[in-house]
């Protein structure tokens, strides 16, 4: 055999030139010494080893906001919409329950002659019902049309967002979430991107 490094013969036993040094390419890989077994040693099998670890854990790509936020999202806006029919109809009851309660059979109610009251107390009744039907319709459309991933879902849920910052607390507290999801560029193109998908 010829040393790689610097052309001098070796034998075909050696594993490194006795010139340079170098290791011989085609030579045999040294055998390990292993004692007879009358000597108390037994040969083990070889151990599996876990794969080595990485210095440093894999890098983790954070979800993106909507992704993160939509569904979430979503069933607030049909909790939204039940809480605004269950606390609209609450106020017709009181509201009528309190036009009744100095009523004396026999005598006009305090706020005039009807059976609500005035006019004003009357026309009061069906205004509450209108806007209370309203609020629980839009709420339970946004949160239908986030939940199924409508296109024109992100835009109804700006607009009903805008419309519920003035119900104090919950209504703003829901708007600012849902335009803080909702109103930045980026998530107008990842919406879009959920939206194709669908």
């Amino acid at each position: 055999m010829v040393c790689q490094a610097c052309g001098n013969a070796v034998s075909g036993e050696v594993h490194f030139c006795p010139r340079c040094g170098a290791p011989i390419a085609g030579a045999a890989p040294p055998q390990e010494y292993v004692p007879p077994p009358s000597q108390g040693y037994v040969p083990t099998p070889a151990q599996s080893y876990p794969p080595p670890q990485y210095p440093y854990p894999p890098v983790m790509t954070p979800v993106p906001r909507v992704q993160r936020n939509l569904q979430t999202l979503a069933i607030l806006w049909c909790c939204y919409g039940v809480y605004r029919l269950v606390f609209g109809l609450i106020g017709m009851f009181f509201l009528r329950s309190s036009m009744w309660r100095h009523w004396v059979p026999g005598r006009e109610l305090p706020w005039g002659v009807g059976p609500f009251g005035s006019s004003f107390m009357a026309g009061l009744v069906p205004v509450i019902g209108v806007i209370t039907i309203v609020s629980f319709g839009l709420a339970l459309l946004t949160g239908y049309a986030l939940l199924t991933r409508r296109p024109w879902g992100r835009t109804l849920a700006i607009i009903a967002a805008v419309l519920a910052l003035f119900r104090i607390p919950l209504g703003t507290l829901l708007g600012i979430y849902t335009l803080w999801v909702l109103v930045p560029s980026a998530s107008g193109f990842e919406y879009d991107a959920i939206a194709d998908r669908t």
